[in-house]
């Protein structure tokens, strides 16, 4: 029983009590695009389950007028007013207090508000753009986390589901979007009202709420749902692909799910302000532009493979997270994990041909890379404040997250996976549910110890190496904690082992339960020679086959030598090429394997075919160019000539120009190395990057520079700007004022501040903090910057946070102001210099983010010092960038 004087006993609380439940809302909302303000009411069904004096919900940033606030109690005619209002502004809840004891069952809370269309991106804000020529404004709601509350009292947490009616009061020529389809519309001169339907039960961060001036393209589903896709004016066209994907994914996760789409329409709208990538809010999805949109002139293979994959992940949501609603926060990763895994299984199913299985180890590296921090947390995080959750949409929940469901996909089987995942559709619609649950159903259907298997996955954090020898015909298996710093860390797994020996076709599974574990694979290594020939006696062994697993694995010895054997010589799958490739980078990251060993094993792929593994080899050459330049600048050369090495053979393959009925795969490889080239600074490259630069300017003949090699050339231009040769700089700033492209105005933010003048550096950055640049846009300036901009990048940081956190100062984009300049640095000087500046200015929204990256820092140092230690590398390296492959 809730005591009747006691309003402290609510503050500082994780969760809202539960004495009082919402079922219904009716929502009046009234956007005033011109001034930026709102005003609305609303009604409340409110059950009153047990006894209390008090209604305490979520409101902030919102006035909530005294006078309009009345309780009518179940069974009672009378209209009461509260007795005291408590507003916890840090807490953002309100505390209605009563002078009696509210009657159980349900009554009904009424209360009027107003706010502002705010410009943070976040809550019911405004976005900006322009209508023949004219600036327009346009009201955006995005709620998810937890910023339904800036918009209306509501009960702002995922369990507290119930339904929402909604009427909005808009400009009559202007177009209101909400989740449901209107029901009624009453024009009145220049302003209309518009009635919705009453949507199913759902929670608060999936209400949404769009009004602007759009045009649209629409379809429908075998099932006969209408499909739009909302854009502005003149880029319709740019909204067909997103619109076929659509329709298509929606028929494919009804049969996958076995649960139909379970609402009337779903709009997709790009907005021209948009912090994350999109939005799944139920019914009407959000985008940012470069997400939803796609134009066949302009927009690279890279940019049409997002789209398709953005898509597919927010409609992957309508059932994972919209009909199936995690309980709580902490739960974050079924919604998003399983989102990104199925977004994988629809990009699949449409578009074979882009071996999407294949680009998922990107997503399953991200997860690798960050939960190999000692800074990292657990799939299942312990969230105590709305401030932390904003934090948690990060590689583990997102990455990590689908690999650990892809991981128990291979271990149940995939039909068995599929028909288990919709049972629990099924069995928790219109409802929440946790992790726990997810288990449960599992278990059921498949009879396998999911629970026991998965809890050692989500509920601590981190992942294993496995340590493999092979000896007298046994393997030998010692699982440790795998850290990125090279320190012993302590969890333990149940690791599912896969392996195969000289082939596919021998394979053996089992769980590794324990730390170590002694194996006779005898049997398996004579069958291997006898079935292989061609194996020039050397017997090979791959661990994780194909990568389902979500760990590591470190190689000895004759095992060794025979995954190098077998890279070679094209013996493994293209997800075990990469696989061996990235294990043996972090492994020399973390000083447990030489970088002239990892260097040796990289020659293996000089003639590599599959684009996944050739964009990390890239990538891998990137990283350890970075470090050779802070550990050992004189090998720099030398290092970078060794990557184009390793490039030539698919360089001179692909070429600058698109090849009739070339590959989606083979037009994005173009791009990133040709991109890598100019960046190692193989001048060849670089000068014909100016070259199709110069002609393209001239005319923008999409001929001359097509959309995916058109950030090579960029970045071409940037490296030969400096502060006595501004030419190709300005003339970039030309090409981005004059498109209306947000993916290629993204391109040319990406590059700005790629010049090796640090001047130019500044400059680029300053830019990004200008009028020019939309505030969701500047990550993308922080993107590109230069080994010689890193100092420059830190003094404009220090000098400008206080700006950063006042315009960004929660959400996606501050954390990336973060992560890209604070982690490019390797040295424990920096690393204190940084900790020092940052002990008086974190933010709860960034607190993790900067123990990360200060982890990043000394991650790197510690590697630094590891490089400078081994005597042998520089004839190494000038060995290798000398051999003629």
């Amino acid at each position: 029983m809730t005591e009747p004087h006691c309003v402290e006993q609510f503050l500082g609380q994780a969760r809202l009590p539960k004495f009082a439940v919402p079922k219904r809302y009716d929502i009046f909302l009234k956007p005033d695009l011109k001034t930026c303000k709102f005003t609305g009411t609303v009604k409340i069904i409110v059950d009153v389950v047990e006894d209390t004096w008090f209604l305490v919900f979520n409101a902030a940033e919102i006035s909530v007028e005294d006078g309009t606030i009345w309780f009518q109690g179940h069974g009672s005619s009378q209209k009461v007013q509260p007795l005291g209002i408590t507003i916890a502004e840090k807490d953002e809840i309100l505390v209605l207090r009563f002078k009696d004891a509210l009657p159980h069952g349900e009554g009904v809370l009424l209360m009027g508000f107003e706010g502002t269309l705010n410009d943070r991106m976040k809550g019911f804000y405004r976005s900006a753009y322009k209508h023949n020529g004219e600036k327009k404004n346009m009201a955006v709601t995005q709620f998810e986390a937890a910023d339904a509350r800036r918009c209306f009292p509501c009960w702002d947490e995922p369990a507290f589901k119930a339904t929402f009616k909604m009427t909005l009061e808009v400009p009559s020529d202007h177009t209101a979007l909400s989740n449901m389809p209107i029901t009624k519309e009453e024009v009145n001169g220049d302003v209309k009202k518009l009635f919705y339907q009453e949507s199913p039960i759902m929670s608060t961060y999936l209400v949404a709420v769009v009004v602007g001036l759009f045009d649209f393209v629409e379809a429908y589903t075998t099932d006969g749902i209408m499909v739009r896709v909302y854009c502005q004016f003149g880029k319709t066209n740019q909204g067909k692909f997103a619109l076929d994907v659509a329709v298509k994914t929606l028929d494919l996760y009804k049969e996958y799910f076995a649960v139909p789409y379970a609402l009337p329409k779903l709009d997709m709208i790009a907005i021209p302000d948009f912090a994350a990538g999109a939005m799944e809010n139920y019914g009407l999805v959000t985008y940012r532009e470069t997400d939803l949109l796609y134009d066949e002139r302009h927009s690279a293979a890279a940019n049409k493979q997002r789209v398709a994959t953005v898509v597919a992940h927010e409609l992957a949501h309508q059932w994972f997270g919209n009909l199936v609603t995690m309980e709580w926060w902490t739960h974050l990763w079924l919604n998003e994990g399983f989102a990104t895994w199925v977004s994988y299984l629809a990009a699949d199913s449409l578009f074979p041909e882009w071996k999407i299985w294949t680009q998922f180890l990107d997503d399953t590296v991200s997860g690798l890379r960050l939960d190999a921090l000692a800074e990292s947390h657990p799939i299942e995080v312990d969230i105590k404040h709305a401030s932390e959750i904003d934090e948690i949409f990060d590689a583990i929940s997102y990455s990590k997250g689908a690999s650990l469901i892809r991981m128990l996909q291979y271990f149940l089987g995939a039909e068995c996976f599929q028909k288990s995942l919709a049972s629990y559709v099924k069995r928790f619609s219109f409802s929440n549910a946790k992790t726990e649950d997810l288990w449960n159903v599992l278990e059921e259907e498949s009879g396998e110890p999911v629970t026991l298997l998965m809890n050692s996955w989500t509920k601590q954090q981190g992942y294993p190496v496995v340590h493999v020898t092979l000896r007298d015909g046994k393997l030998n298996l010692v699982q440790s904690h795998f850290l990125a710093s090279g320190s012993a860390g302590v969890g333990e797994w149940i690791v599912p082992i896969t392996l195969c020996c000289g082939s596919y076709a021998i394979q053996k599974k089992f769980l590794l339960k324990t730390k170590s574990e002694q194996i006779d694979v005898s049997h398996l290594l004579d069958c291997s020679v006898t079935n292989n020939e061609d194996s020039g006696g050397c017997s090979w062994i791959k661990f994780n086959v194909d990568q389902t697993g979500f760990y590591r694995v470190k190689y000895d010895g004759e095992l060794e030598t025979g995954i190098r054997y077998a890279v070679e010589n094209n013996k493994l799958s293209p997800t075990d090429r990469f696989g061996i490739l990235d294990d043996s980078y972090s492994l020399c990251m973390a000083s447990k394997q030489s970088l002239s060993s990892l260097l040796s094993l990289m020659t293996a792929y000089r003639e590599e075919p599959e684009y996944t593994v050739i964009s990390h080899l890239i990538t891998v050459s990137y990283k350890v160019i970075y470090m050779i330049a802070d550990a050992k600048p004189e090998l720099s050369d030398d290092i970078k000539q060794f990557a184009i090495s390793l490039l030539q053979h698919s360089a001179e393959r692909l070429g600058w120009d698109p090849k009739e009925g070339e590959s989606h795969l083979d037009a994005m490889l173009r791009g990133e190395i040709l991109t890598a080239l100019v960046q190692f600074g193989h001048s060849v490259t670089r000068d014909e990057g100016l070259k199709r630069f110069n002609a393209f300017l001239n005319d923008r003949d999409t001929s001359l520079l097509p959309p995916d090699t058109r950030y090579a050339a960029y970045v071409a231009v940037m490296k030969t700007v400096d502060k006595t040769n501004k030419y190709g700089y300005d003339s970039l700033l030309k090409i981005y004022r004059e498109t209306d492209l947000s993916q290629e105005k993204a391109r040319i933010l990406r590059c700005l501040a790629s010049s090796s003048d640090p001047d130019i550096v500044l400059e680029a950055l300053n830019f990004v903090l200008s009028s020019e640049v939309k505030n969701q846009d500047a990550v993308y300036g922080l993107a590109g910057i230069s080994e010689a901009g890193r100092e420059v990048a830190w003094r404009w940081l220090k000098d400008n946070w206080d700006y950063i956190a006042k315009t960004w100062g929660s959400g996606f984009v501050i954390v990336s102001f973060v992560s890209r300049i604070v982690s490019s640095f390797s040295s424990d000087e920096m690393a204190d210099e940084i900790k020092e500046f940052f002990t008086t200015k974190v933010i709860p929204a960034i607190s993790r983010t900067v123990r990360q990256s200060l982890e990043r820092v000394r991650i790197h140092a510690n590697w630094v010092h590891s490089i400078r230690s081994e005597s042998s590398l520089a004839d190494v390296i000038k060995e290798l960038a000398c051999r003629k492959f």
